[in-house]
């Protein structure tokens, strides 16, 4: 009994703690700050009166060898040692001081790929692509490398010590082969690793999708794989050919279950799940039960289309007000459309509670999600005009959605010129909140909005690198925004 009531006591701590889904001063372990992608963190004392004092670190070292595609992550150790792990395409691995930014120790871990070698993409050299997690009670972090090898451009699975980037027991893995022992085929050229990994229950799951330009038999997958265990794993697939799960979020988790979404499949007839929002447990065992999956009622035309619907993650939503909690799910679709599910009945095809088209673009990168008054509130990028208030456009949108009935709409749009992934910082209390996105392939700015009007309380000095999806780390009293070469740090 005293054993059932600790494994009680630790799921529950472990499930409230990923339902907060806020980063405050302490390790930040996986993508967008928590297992359900919210993207939410809090920083004392950045009001949106001292937002406009943020300025960049002149002394802050930062320098690092490769692209960055990856969200930097942030581990504060018992000694109160503070430091970046920092994943590049070149394949090496860092942990940067957090302060200064001086290197504390690198791992290159294989021969990066070059695009030449590829059969399609659009990386040039391919090697870390999404983002790594973090094993805080095991001081490790686990990560996804496309290494050239004897044998070709491979995948490769890697389990790292925080202390000195240590290559852990049972590590690195080749996918390939993990597969095939298990009696399955998967073809390392044609996948592509781009969604961030998360780690459920001493499991580290892995999405797959394929590389720019949909070339060659890929299929959408998800590898789980037991930590203490690296020979035992768990797979899931999608039955047609595609369907990859694209998304720089990956896989959310709400403390109970996992949700991903698949892109467009080819030469399907009938649905063989692309298009498609899923639940999966641990087991990844494939339910069919409509409650555990969603597709978009035109899944043909979006498949013929390429209008991908796994280009974003779906991100948990809970909505409180004075009728109660709901519990949603938000997907969002190349065609410009979000969707709320309701998080107990998917729905099954074309079983969405709404859809409303709120984009004229694709929307692929990922959303930030807090709580406002009696409604939960989600910024996007894409393109926006029609679907905002009157005398507002851009390419930043702040969506609100209500609980009692389901409902969603455009709260505000604002203009930043870019392609970056948002961020919310609030106070503790959840006042004061700041969407912060990057200007990536754009105008290379970094920008700071209101998150109640989207009133502009930031934009910062244009920096060098930044890639496309980027997304913004805030840990340490800062914000890091990563670029090619180096990390970049703001201090308010």
């Amino acid at each position: 009994m005293r054993r059932a009531v600790a494994r009680w006591f630790a799921v529950t701590i472990s499930a409230v703690s990923v339902l907060c889904g806020v980063a405050r001063a302490q390790s930040v372990t996986t993508y967008h700050a928590a297992a359900n992608r919210s993207g939410h963190y809090v920083v004392e004392g950045l009001t949106w009166a001292k937002a406009s004092g943020l300025h960049l670190e002149p002394n802050f070292a930062g320098q690092v060898d490769g692209n960055l595609y990856a969200q930097p992550l942030y581990w504060q150790d018992a000694q109160n040692n503070r430091r970046l792990i920092v994943a590049t395409e070149s394949n090496n691995v860092y942990a940067v001081d957090a302060t200064t930014g001086k290197v504390v120790w690198q791992k290159l871990l294989g021969q990066r790929v070059a695009l030449s070698s590829l059969p399609c993409g659009n990386v040039n050299p391919l090697g870390i692509t999404g983002t790594p997690v973090i094993d805080d009670t095991q001081a490790a972090v686990y990560l996804d490398a496309m290494i050239d090898d004897t044998s070709g451009p491979q995948h490769y699975l890697f389990g790292l010590s925080l202390a000195d980037g240590s290559i852990l027991n049972g590590f690195p893995v080749n996918v390939a082969n993990a597969l095939k022992a298990a009696g399955q085929t998967f073809d390392p050229k044609v996948q592509n690793q781009r969604g961030a990994l998360l780690i459920v229950n001493g499991m580290l799951f892995i999405p797959y999708g394929g590389h720019y330009g949909d070339c060659g038999a890929y299929h959408g997958w998800v590898l789980g794989m037991r930590l203490h265990d690296p020979a035992t794993l768990a797979v899931w697939s999608t039955r047609a050919l595609r369907g990859g799960i694209w998304a720089p979020d990956g896989i959310a988790f709400d403390g109970v279950s996992m949700f991903a979404a698949t892109g467009n499949t080819i030469g399907a007839t009938t649905w063989s799940d692309g298009e498609a929002v899923f639940r999966f447990g641990t087991d990844l065992s494939r339910q069919t039960s409509t409650r555990d999956f969603f597709a978009a009622q035109d899944w043909s035309y979006l498949d013929r289309n390429d209008l991908d619907l796994g280009g974003t993650g779906p991100v948990p939503v809970d909505v409180t007000d004075a009728e109660g909690t709901a519990y949603f799910v938000l997907a969002l679709g190349k065609n410009g459309n979000a969707y709320l599910l309701s998080r107990s009945d998917l729905g099954g095809i074309g079983g969405a509670l709404v859809i409303r088209n709120v984009s004229s673009d694709r929307i692929i990168t990922a959303p930030a999600v807090w709580a406002g008054k009696d409604s939960t509130l989600v910024a996007i990028q894409g393109t926006f005009t029609g679907s905002c208030p009157e005398g507002q456009s851009g390419d930043l949108a702040v969506l609100s959605i209500q609980a009692h009935p389901p409902r969603l709409s455009t709260a505000w749009c604002t203009l930043t010129h870019g392609r970056g992934a948002p961020i919310v910082t609030t106070l503790r209390d959840g006042s004061n909140p700041i969407v912060w996105i990057t200007g990536a392939e754009g105008d290379n700015l970094l920008h700071g909005f209101r998150g109640d009007n989207g009133a502009p309380l930031f934009r910062s000095e244009a920096m060098r690198g930044l890639r496309h999806f980027g997304t913004i780390l805030a840990a340490n009293g800062r914000l890091y925004v990563a670029a090619d070469g180096r990390i970049y740090s703001f201090l308010p």
